[in-house]
């Protein structure tokens, strides 16, 4: 009996190990930094998009098939919540950079910063968004909840409320910065601008990572593949992944908007 758990276990470990899809994954991470030398250092910008579509298609597809495998053959290994929280240490050494770069900016340039600080800037756009964003981690909470209890459907709608806020906090910001940016404050017009484009940029970023992890939890959902024995792992590393994302924004609006308007 205990040979025949080994060799199942085996079989399961081997069909993951030989796994296709991690190919065209690492081909898509390889092309992008290969793509912005193409556009960037050597001025290709027709060679540049055409790698740009090829990284692009090529992760789209790897990371279809790796999820449609895992969903059709795999298993629950119990390692996605960990390895979310590993990512999530590397996130906050990426995030603790760029703060350093601003403050250290913001520290070396005090006599000049106050007059880049433009007009135009406003902080109650902050305050809303935060708001936005805020709300939208308790839906996830509850989406989270109700996937936890098989209530599928539920699970997808308060996914789908916590996408609509994603989506809104990200337009307001898009908006915000093509006001900024008409008005003369870009990311090349001094330090100032250059740290917030950086941060808030960055950080809106990952909220458009974070949609896209929920669109696929969405499609999970409805079409049954995540019940109480498989994808759970999904939904929780989805949730805790968009939860960083809400708490880093308090440190990247009050970094970006509160302490950077400072004079």
């Amino acid at each position: 009996m205990a040979q025949h758990e080994v060799h199942h276990g085996a079989h399961h470990l081997g069909a993951h190990e030989y796994s296709f899809w991690p190919l065209p994954v690492g081909m898509a991470v390889l092309l992008l930094p290969i793509t912005f030398i193409a556009y960037f250092v050597w001025a290709k910008s027709m060679l540049a998009l055409l790698l740009g579509g090829m990284s692009l298609a090529l992760l789209v597809v790897g990371l279809s098939g790796w999820a449609y495998e895992f969903y059709t053959r795999g298993h629950e290994e119990g390692l996605g919540f960990p390895a979310m929280m590993f990512f999530i240490v590397s996130e906050i050494v990426i995030f603790g950079t760029m703060f350093a770069a601003f403050y250290m900016a913001r520290v070396a340039h005090a006599s000049q910063w106050k007059s880049w600080v433009p007009q135009e800037l406003n902080l109650y756009t902050p305050l809303i968004l935060t708001l936005i964003l805020w709300t939208s981690s308790g839906t996830a909470a509850l989406a989270e909840k109700f996937a936890h209890a098989e209530r599928r459907g539920l699970s997808a709608l308060f996914f789908l409320f916590t996408i609509g806020l994603g989506a809104l906090f990200a337009i307001i910001h898009i908006q915000e910065w093509t006001h900024l940016w008409h008005s003369g404050f870009t990311l090349s017009s001094n330090m100032y601008g250059t740290g917030f484009y950086a941060l808030t940029g960055i950080h809106t970023s990952h909220v458009f990572v974070g949609l896209i992890m929920m669109v696929v939890a969405v499609f999970l959902l409805l079409t049954g593949k995540i019940t109480h024995h498989k994808g759970q792992t999904y939904v929780r590393a989805t949730v805790l992944y968009w939860h960083f994302v809400d708490l880093m924004w308090l440190l990247v609006a009050s970094s970006a908007y509160l302490i950077g308007s400072l004079v």
